[in-house]
C-alpha cells in the first residue's frame, strides 16, 4: 500500500507545475496522462483524488469526468437504464452490448464531457474506466477527445497497466492500442 500511496503523493506536485498544466514539453502532442494502479488500490486511489479535488488552495482545478456515470446518464436519456436487466436475460449479454454500443459511442461520452471554457489550471480527469467496461473501451475516448481537450491535460485514472503502446485492463483485457498518452509520473 505504502508504493500507491508514494505515487499519489507526488501527483499534487505534478499537477502544479506549469510545463504541465500548459501541455508543454510534449512534442505539440496533446497532453494526455494516464496514472496506472494496480487495481486492488481502486479504494484510495479514489478516495485520495476526491480529496484533492475538494482542496481550493491549488494552482490547478479538477473537473472529474466518470465515465461510468456518463454511460448511466446516456442510457437514463435513451430511456432504456431500466430494461437493460430484462433485456440481457432475454437475449443475452453479447446482443445487449452490441445493442448499448449502438447509442452509446465514443463520441457521445466525450460530448457529454466537454464543457466550456476550458480555463488555464483544468486539469480532465477521467475515472470510472474499470467500471464501464465492456460498454466503452478507454482508448476509444482518449481517440475521440483529443481535438476537443487539446487545451489542457486530460489525466486518466487506470485500473491496469499501460506500456507506452498498449493499455491493459486490469492486467488482463487488451484495451487497444493507445500511443499518444503519456505516463503521469
Amino acid at each position: 500500500m505504502s508504493n500507491i500511496l508514494e505515487q499519489l503523493n507526488q501527483i499534487p506536485k505534478r499537477f502544479s507545475e506549469a510545463s504541465f498544466l500548459q501541455n508543454k514539453g510534449l512534442s505539440n502532442e496533446v497532453g494526455i496522462h494516464v496514472f496506472c494502479y494496480n487495481p486492488k488500490d481502486e479504494l484510495i486511489v479514489r478516495s485520495y483524488f476526491s480529496k484533492l479535488k475538494e482542496q481550493s488552495d491549488m494552482p490547478f482545478r479538477i473537473v472529474e469526468c466518470d465515465l461510468y456515470r456518463i454511460f448511466l446518464q446516456i442510457c437514463e436519456e435513451k430511456r432504456v437504464l431500466k430494461t437493460i436487466p430484462a433485456m440481457e436475460e432475454k437475449k443475452g449479454t453479447e446482443y445487449l452490448l452490441h445493442q448499448l454500443q449502438k447509442f452509446a459511442t465514443p463520441e457521445v461520452f466525450v460530448e457529454k464531457m466537454d464543457y466550456a471554457p476550458h480555463l488555464y489550471g483544468d486539469i480532465l480527469l477521467i475515472t470510472g474506466v474499470g467500471k464501464v467496461y465492456p460498454f466503452m473501451r478507454s482508448h476509444k475516448i482518449l481517440d475521440n477527445l483529443q481535438h476537443i481537450f487539446s487545451d489542457i491535460p486530460v489525466v486518466m485514472l487506470y485500473p491496469g497497466k499501460f506500456n507506452g503502446q498498449e493499455l491493459s485492463l486490469f492486467g488482463e483485457f487488451s484495451d487497444g492500442n493507445y500511443y499518444r498518452a503519456f505516463h503521469l509520473l
